[in-house]
């Protein structure tokens, strides 16, 4: 039996989380004395883990700045969280494909920078959890666009390289995929051009969830 299985990405491909990962960055910033970097600049980091998102936003720190930096974001988060403020929304159509995907045969599985317990909150939330069968983190790998996450999907599914794609909005994503051998799939309603996809080697940009469902399909 031929395997499918596609990774997705969380922030800015299955959900919204702009707004809470920016405020998060905003009060970390604060927290450090430092003046918060422009938004755009955070949107621009999504995705990567936590001490390189902080070496990017603050290239005149050292380690020791990135990891404290680090440490404020997560206190952050956890804070907003606990007061009931993380929303982190489904992109319009995002349950339905993946409920789509699952009954079909797919396997599924997600590839994050975010933290363990963030995204089996994220996915809680939304009722998705139970259709993923391999959840990888930047608690336990590199960060993107290392293979390391994919090949672990890969390792934990049984699929091979050529029955897999990455599904994602960034760069770092498309990047991975390529550095482990997989289809690249970008989706353009996150926080990356399309063109930067493309260049980091996405072989097509979905601009709607029906694009994605007939790119995905053509790999049945």
């Amino acid at each position: 039996m031929t395997l499918r299985l596609a990774i997705f990405d969380c922030d800015g491909t299955l959900v919204d989380s702009q707004a809470d990962i920016c405020a998060a960055m905003d009060a970390a910033f604060a927290a450090a004395g430092l003046t918060p970097p422009d938004r755009n600049a955070t949107r621009r980091i999504v995705g990567l883990s936590l001490p390189e998102a902080m070496r990017r936003l603050n290239p005149a720190g050292n380690e020791k700045d990135h990891a404290a930096l680090a440490q404020h974001y997560r206190d952050a988060f956890r804070l907003r969280r606990a007061a009931g403020q993380v929303a982190e929304p489904l992109y319009e159509g995002i349950a339905a494909l993946i409920e789509e995907l699952a009954g079909a045969g797919w396997l599924l599985g997600v590839a994050t920078g975010k933290s363990d317990r963030g995204l089996v909150h994220c996915l809680d939330t939304h009722g998705l959890t139970g259709h993923f069968v391999t959840l990888q983190t930047a608690d336990r790998h590199p960060s993107k666009p290392h293979p390391s996450m994919v090949e672990a999907c890969l390792a934990a599914t049984g699929a091979t390289a050529g029955e897999t794609a990455m599904i994602g909005d960034t760069a770092f994503d498309m990047a991975m995929a390529v550095n482990a051998g997989v289809r690249a799939i970008g989706v353009d309603w996150g926080y990356h051009h399309p063109r930067d996809l493309v260049d980091a080697g996405a072989e097509a940009v979905a601009g709607s969830i029906a694009e994605l469902r007939l790119l995905l399909k053509g790999m049945e």
